[in-house]
């Protein structure tokens, strides 16, 4: 089933990095937005970064961060 990971190893550390990317990206502006709900399921679902594209893209960019002087 999972034998392509074997034979092709360049393949799968391309995927492994596409994700870690996209989902440190996506994890990163939820945070900054203080979106938990976002982030839990960003942390916890694996979509080889779609839904973290789609959350940048489309959710995170509808919402502006407010920065506060003292």
């Amino acid at each position: 089933m999972l034998n392509w990971i074997n034979t092709h190893p360049f393949l799968s550390l391309l995927i492994v990095a596409w994700t870690l990317a996209w989902k440190g990206l996506a994890l990163w502006k939820a945070a900054e937005r203080n979106q938990k709900y976002w982030f839990v399921a960003m942390l916890v679902v694996s979509t080889v970064g779609i839904l973290e594209i789609i959350y940048i893209f489309f959710i995170a960019n509808k919402y502006k961060v407010e920065v506060i002087q003292d």
